[in-house]
């Protein structure tokens, strides 16, 4: 199976008409997105917390974390991003592509919509 690589824009909540296209690997078994922090820092995205992570090997790391928005085509979310360090690869995880209701479809390596389900209550 190879590679999904696609430009997602990311942008800041506070100023969603700025987007930067980010050339981003497709991962969703990653939870979070990862974006270099000098694109973060540029459109003036601040970290709001710091999350640990674990590598492969065993070893962990602290990452910073914010929010970011994303857009694909014409759909737009809102997720948390890590602010990627220069040996971090830069990737679109699964809550964005919750987001943006998308899913990997990982034979034809392509991004399709994400059936959307909403429950309604009764009133009685």
């Amino acid at each position: 199976m190879g590679l999904t690589v696609l430009d997602i824009e990311v942008g800041n909540p506070a100023n969603p008409e700025v987007t930067v296209a980010v050339e981003s690997l497709i991962d969703s078994g990653a939870i979070y997105s990862v974006v270099p922090t000098p694109i973060l820092e540029n459109l003036g995205i601040k970290p709001l917390a710091e999350q640990e992570f674990k590598l492969a090997n065993g070893e962990k790391i602290t990452r910073k974390k914010g929010i970011a928005l994303f857009k694909y085509g014409d759909r737009v979310g809102g997720a948390d991003v890590i602010f990627g360090e220069p040996d971090d690869a830069t990737l679109v995880g699964a809550f964005t592509l919750e987001a943006l209701g998308l899913v990997l479809d990982p034979f034809k390596r392509e991004l399709r919509p994400l059936p959307m389900i909403i429950a309604k209550t009764t009133r009685y």
